[in-house]
C-alpha cells in the first residue's frame, strides 16, 4: 500500500490533469504515477511489435480485450515515442491497472531476446514525486534575508554564462526582486486560484532562478514554464517539451531540471531517451534534481549521470540539510547521486513583493519525520494543518502571507544552487565549457558531508549561512 502522503500527492495531481486517469505504480506499491490504460514504444518497428504481441496476449492468455490496443499518437514523434493505448483509461480507480501491467508482461520474453526495452508505462514526472517536505513553502518577514545570499560581481550579457531553468513560470512581480534582473522567460499561468489564494508550486520556477541568481550573478537565466500544471507533465510529452525548451533560444551551458521520476528501471526513461541523446552531444550540462522521496531507486532524468555516455553530461544532485553535516531526510540517495548541496530551508524570492499574497497549505506535517531521523526536519516543523488532511476531518488548514521572500526545501532546489556554483566557477576561470568546468569543480570539492552513512562530496556556496539543527528534545 502506498504511503499517505503519497496517496494525497496522487489524489492533487490528478486533480491538476482532471482529463488524464492516473494510477499509482508498480502495483499501487507507491514508487510513481502513471497514465492508466496506456503505454509507450519508441516510433516505427518498436511501436509495431508491440501492438502487435501486446493484442496476441490479451486475446490468448490475458483475457482482455485484444480490439482495444491502438496507436493514439502520430507515427513519428520529436521526441521518438508513441503511445498505445492498451484499455479504456476511465475504467476502474487509481489502485490498480491489470491491462498495463500484463501489456508489460506480454514483452518480457521479448525483451529478453531483444536485449533492450521496448515498453514502458507513461509516467508522471512531477517537481516533488513523493511530496514536498512538510513545510513548503514557509513566508519570510519582509524584514529577511535570502540564504544564500547574493553574491557580488560584474554583469557582462555578452560573456554571461546562460542558465535555462525548466520549472513553472515566472511570478508577475518576479521584476521586484533585484538579483532576477538578467532573467527572462515564461509567466505563470494563473498564479492564484478564484479565491485569490496562492495555487501550488506557483512560484518554485521564480524561486530556483533566484537561487541561480543569488550563487551566480554573472549569469542570463531563461525560465521555461514547462511544468505549469501543478508541477507534472506526463513522460509522452515531456520529452517533446524538453526540446522545445533549448530549440526556442538554442542550446544553454547549464540547464538547471528539478523534476523527474522513478520508474523502477536502471536504464533509463523511454519518453526521454531521445532528448538526452541529443544533449550528449552537444555543449550543455545538465542538472538534475535526485528527487525527494528519500530512497536509493534511481530517479530520471537525473540517474542518466551513472549511465555510460552521459558521466559529463548529466550532474545529479542530492540535498543537505541545514547545518551542511548530513544529508537532508528526504533527499534520495546512491552511487547514481553525484554531489549534494544545501536544500533545506532555503531562502529566495517568491512572490508578493507588490502586495502580499495569501497561500493556504496543502499538507499537514507530521508528529514526527516520516522517514526515521530524529532532528526537526521539515516533516514536523513548524507545525500547520493542510487542506487535504481537512478533508480527512482534522482542523482547519493554516494561511499564511507571503511578501516576498520564502523558506523552501527539497533537491529541487540544491539542484540551482549547484548550476549556480558551475556556473560561477565558468566565470572566475573563463570557462567556456560547463562540463569541464563541472569536472574542475567536483575535482576540487575540499566539503564532504555524510548520508546514510556514505561520504559523499559537498558544494557549498560562499554566501550560504548554515543553521544550527535543532534536536526535538530541544525544541520549545
Amino acid at each position: 500500500m502506498a504511503p499517505q502522503r503519497f496517496r494525497e500527492q496522487f489524489a492533487q495531481i490528478q486533480r491538476s490533469m482532471p482529463d488524464v486517469p492516473l494510477a499509482i505504480g508498480p502495483d499501487d506499491a507507491g514508487q510513481f504515477f502513471y497514465e492508466k490504460g496506456v503505454v509507450l514504444a519508441r516510433d516505427g518497428e518498436d511501436a509495431r511489435i508491440v501492438e502487435d504481441t501486446v493484442r496476441q496476449h490479451f486475446a490468448t492468455f490475458a483475457g482482455l480485450p485484444a480490439d482495444r490496443v491502438e496507436r493514439v499518437s502520430p507515427e513519428t514523434n520529436r521526441s521518438g515515442i508513441t503511445r498505445i493505448r492498451v484499455a479504456d483509461p476511465g475504467e476502474g480507480d487509481g489502485s490498480g491497472d491489470p491491462a498495463v501491467a500484463n501489456a508489460l508482461r506480454a514483452l518480457t520474453a521479448t525483451e529478453g531476446r531483444a536485449g533492450r526495452r521496448l515498453i514502458s508505462r507513461n509516467h508522471v514526472v512531477h517537481i516533488a514525486v513523493n511530496a514536498c517536505p512538510g513545510d513548503e513553502p514557509v513566508p519570510v518577514p519582509a524584514s529577511g534575508q535570502p540564504n544564500p545570499a547574493p553574491a557580488e560581481g560584474p554583469h557582462d550579457p555578452g560573456t554571461a554564462v546562460g542558465v535555462l531553468v525548466i520549472d513553472t513560470g515566472l511570478m508577475h512581480d518576479y521584476r521586484s526582486y533585484p538579483p532576477l534582473a538578467h532573467t527572462r522567460g515564461d509567466a505563470q499561468v494563473q498564479e492564484c486560484d478564484e479565491d485569490g489564494v496562492l495555487r501550488q508550486y506557483c512560484g518554485h520556477g521564480t524561486f530556483i532562478a533566484g537561487l541561480v541568481a543569488a550563487v551566480a550573478p554573472h549569469t542570463e537565466i531563461t525560465v521555461r514554464n514547462t511544468l505549469n500544471d501543478a508541477g507534472a507533465v506526463l513522460e509522452s510529452e515531456f520529452g517533446e517539451k524538453l526540446f522545445e525548451a533549448v530549440e526556442r533560444d538554442g542550446w544553454p551551458d547549464i540547464i538547471s531540471l528539478s523534476a523527474g521520476t522513478a520508474n523502477g528501471r536502471t536504464d533509463g526513461l523511454l519518453g526521454v531517451d531521445a532528448f538526452m541523446e541529443e544533449l550528449r552531444e552537444r555543449h550543455t550540462l545538465l542538472v538534475a534534481a535526485a528527487g525527494n522521496n528519500a530512497g536509493a531507486m534511481p530517479f530520471w532524468p537525473a540517474a542518466y549521470a551513472t549511465l555510460p555516455g552521459y558521466e559529463n553530461a548529466v550532474l545529479s544532485v542530492g540535498a543537505l540539510r541545514s547545518d551542511g553535516e548530513y544529508g537532508a531526510c528526504f533527499t534520495n540517495h546512491g552511487p547514481w547521486v553525484r554531489v549534494y548541496a544545501p536544500g533545506e530551508r532555503l531562502t529566495g524570492p517568491l512572490t508578493g513583493f507588490d502586495t502580499p499574497v495569501p497561500y493556504v497549505y496543502q499538507h499537514s506535517t507530521y508528529e514526527e519525520c516520516r522517514y526515521g531521523f530524529s532532528y526537526a526536519c521539515t516533516c514536523s516543523h513548524p507545525r500547520h494543518t493542510g487542506v487535504l488532511s481537512e478533508e480527512n476531518g482534522s482542523a482547519k488548514p493554516d494561511q499564511v502571507m507571503f511578501e516576498g521572500l520564502a523558506q523552501w526545501s527539497g533537491t529541487s532546489f540544491a539542484t540551482p544552487v549547484v548550476a549556480g556554483l558551475i556556473a560561477a566557477h565558468m566565470t572566475a576561470q573563463a570557462e567556456t565549457d560547463p562540463r569541464k568546468a563541472r569536472r574542475q569543480l567536483l575535482d576540487a570539492v575540499t566539503e564532504f558531508a555524510e548520508v546514510r552513512g556514505a561520504r559523499v562530496p559537498a558544494l557549498l556556496p560562499p554566501t550560504w549561512r548554515p543553521a544550527p539543527v535543532v534536536q526535538p528534545s530541544a525544541r520549545p
